[in-house]
């Protein structure tokens, strides 16, 4: 379908309940970090060192690729923007928070750490002030890879709602496997967290789209 059908459309989403959406996604996010790093700083029990694998030597250290591990914030809000249903945007809340509660009941209940990469941070600044607030902490499972699956399904959804043409619809996968492959890149993470937080991501959009009923095209 052209371009010019799908923009109109594309103009009301982004213009629908913009103050509801510009609130409740930075309380969600303030919510979820309060609770994310009271967990890291106060585990219940000595965190398990998460143990790498193949995959995790094959892929060096690569800075640049902090852009792309910090884009997940913006992503992640671009399911919400594009929403006119209000019980669409509940669902996909509820589901976010359930993804988040899961994931954060994991850290509690099993804290995990990455294993020591023997890199001097001091000499790469622009990753200084990541590694310091977060850590190697609350590592498995990856829930920036978790929440980029979420948002990448529920982003397909709504791309295909407006009518978007396959690259748009291949963009949204790229971005989300650049997100995970981010995590690596930058040592945030190894693969076995990177695996786990996929399928738990995977899981909970599956589950999260079922029974939210898809609405007409529009």
């Amino acid at each position: 379908m052209p371009a010019t059908t799908a923009t109109p459309s594309l103009r009301t989403r982004l213009g629908t309940d913009v103050p509801l959406k510009a609130l409740g996604s930075p309380v969600l996010m303030i919510a979820f970090f309060v609770t994310y790093f009271a967990i890291l700083r106060h585990p219940l029990s000595p965190p398990t060192v998460v143990p790498r694998i193949a995959v995790d030597h094959w892929i060096p250290f690569q800075p640049w690729t902090l852009a792309v591990y910090a884009s997940l914030w913006l992503y992640v809000l671009l399911p919400s923007a594009l929403m006119v249903n209000r019980r669409e945007l509940r669902d996909h809340t509820l589901g976010a928070i359930a993804l988040a509660v899961t994931g954060l009941t994991i850290f509690l209940l099993w804290p995990t750490i990455t294993p020591p990469t023997g890199i001097d941070w001091s000499a790469h600044p622009q990753m200084l002030f990541l590694k310091n607030v977060d850590a190697s902490g609350n590592a498995c499972p990856s829930l920036h890879v978790a929440f980029a699956v979420f948002a990448a399904g529920w982003l397909d959804r709504m791309l295909r709602r407006i009518h978007a043409n396959k690259p748009a619809l291949a963009l949204n996968l790229v971005w989300a496997v650049a997100i995970a492959y981010s995590t690596l890149a930058t040592h945030q993470h190894v693969a076995l967290d990177v695996l786990a937080g996929a399928l738990l991501g995977w899981t909970f959009v599956r589950i999260n789209l079922f029974f939210s009923p898809e609405q007409p095209a529009s």
